[in-house]
């Protein structure tokens, strides 16, 4: 891995908060993910079970944990298998993990190679009435693919029908969404590098400049500082390509007297950021870009004051709607007959700002997090709202990633990336 090892005391407080919130006379089991194939002999990056490293952070594929607190034997409470290694598999796929290493990464003293899984399991059934199994349920999630999770809870549901199931990802969606301190750097040093490469474009754009010229320059710098690249598929979208919200194609030719709409975000150590912004191809802003640009600033710097604890996430849209409403007046966007006509299931600033304002970020760019309970301090959530005009060719969208804390406004983790309008011209033409 291109990242620092982190300290292994994170996993194991993830996994004894886990353990606290089981059922008596309970087992759970995570798995790593796939290699995907692609054809041939050809694969994609491996990316690992984010739940899974969560409470390991071992960063491999065919790996499983086991646990189960209330096992008779100490050396049966934790439980990582692993897939053997061997000098072969050394020199060509390069060094996994050894029982050693892992216990380094991890604090997993029993650490057991994979063939060694079902027999341990059927060991440890005998003293458990309950399963947990691992599933998705985020509210954003379509999985399609048959995961190495959903492979084995089939396969376990066969093997053990007499006991009862649970679910993880209740406590999971709990646990992930409020980070510990050791997290919170690394989404930093994930925000630090997203900076870095954005003061590098901001040297770079210019008029003629391609959309993929500029997500290279964003790789370059990320990867030189140990990210493996994007925490997610980059948007760089000039002219009206802003308009479109998941624009992703990056391949037109910035045009002076453009804008170009920026949604990216460096991982590190699996860990995401999550940053818009929207600079001048030509390093100035037009009075009405600067004025459009300005309502959105405005509306993120209020909407960023809420984020509070015990916000409920639902009536925070509702108040972000009304700040938005009142700047879409203000630009000539709305008049007033558009907001007393509104139908209350979509507003009127939904013409011009159809996205949420808000979500989860962590080790998925939309992480876990039960939107219905109130907010908590050490939750990290993004601020992003956004005005799109197709008919006036641009699209503005400005978004931070924040920090809610037990008292006072949220601390931004994006606070050193320029974001006002006069330093973005500042230093594009310095």
């Amino acid at each position: 891995m291109k990242y620092h090892q982190i300290d292994r005391n994170l996993f194991i407080k993830n996994r004894k908060k886990f353990m606290d919130a089981m059922k008596p006379k309970s087992v759970a089991v995570f798995n790593s993910n796939d290699i995907y194939p692609i054809g041939a002999d050809s694969t994609m990056p491996f990316q690992q079970n984010r739940d899974l490293f969560y409470l390991t952070g071992a960063d491999q594929e065919e790996s499983i944990l086991l646990l189960c607190p209330d096992a008779p034997y100490e050396h049966l409470r934790e439980i990582l298998f692993l897939k053997e290694t061997n000098d072969h598999i050394a020199v060509w796929e390069g060094e996994k993990l050894t029982k050693e290493r892992a216990l380094e990464v991890s604090g997993i003293k029993n650490v057991h190679w994979l063939q060694d899984f079902e027999k341990v399991l059927a060991e440890i059934m005998t003293y458990c009435d309950t399963m947990y199994i691992n599933t998705n349920e985020h509210y954003r999630a379509n999985v399609e693919t048959e995961t190495r999770e959903a492979r084995f809870v089939k396969w376990w549901k066969e093997k053990y029908p007499a006991h009862q199931v649970a679910k993880s990802n209740p406590i999971l969606q709990r646990l992930r969404s409020v980070k510990e301190s050791e997290e919170l750097d690394l989404i930093q040093k994930a925000c630090d590098i997203t900076e870095k490469g954005f003061r590098r474009i901001l040297n770079f754009v210019k008029p003629g400049v391609m959309e993929y010229e500029i997500e290279a320059e964003f790789m370059h710098e990320f990867l030189r500082n140990r990210s493996k690249g994007f925490a997610y598929t980059p948007i760089v979208a000039s002219g009206n390509n802003a308009n479109v919200l998941h624009y992703i194609e990056n391949n037109q030719q910035c045009n002076d007297g453009d804008l170009i709409l920026f949604d990216v975000g460096a991982e590190y150590a699996n860990y995401s950021s999550d940053m818009s912004r929207s600079i001048p191809v030509s390093g100035k802003f037009t009075d009405r870009q600067k004025e459009v640009y300005n309502a959105v600033l405005r509306v993120k710097n209020e909407a960023t004051k809420m984020l509070v604890p015990g916000t409920l996430w639902k009536q925070y849209h509702v108040e972000v709607g009304k700040l938005m409403t009142s700047e879409l007046l203000g630009l000539g966007l709305l008049d007033k007959a558009d907001v007393q006509n509104e139908n209350p299931d979509w507003p009127a600033y939904k013409k011009y700002f159809m996205h949420g304002t808000s979500h989860h970020m962590g080790l998925d760019t939309h992480d876990y997090g039960l939107l219905h309970e109130p907010m908590q301090a050490n939750m990290v959530f993004t601020v992003e709202p956004g005005i799109y005009i197709p008919a006036e060719g641009f699209g503005i969208r400005l978004e931070d990633d924040v920090v809610i804390q037990e008292s006072g406004e949220p601390f931004n983790l994006m606070r050193n990336i320029p974001i006002e309008a006069d330093e973005i011209e500042a230093l594009m033409n310095q």
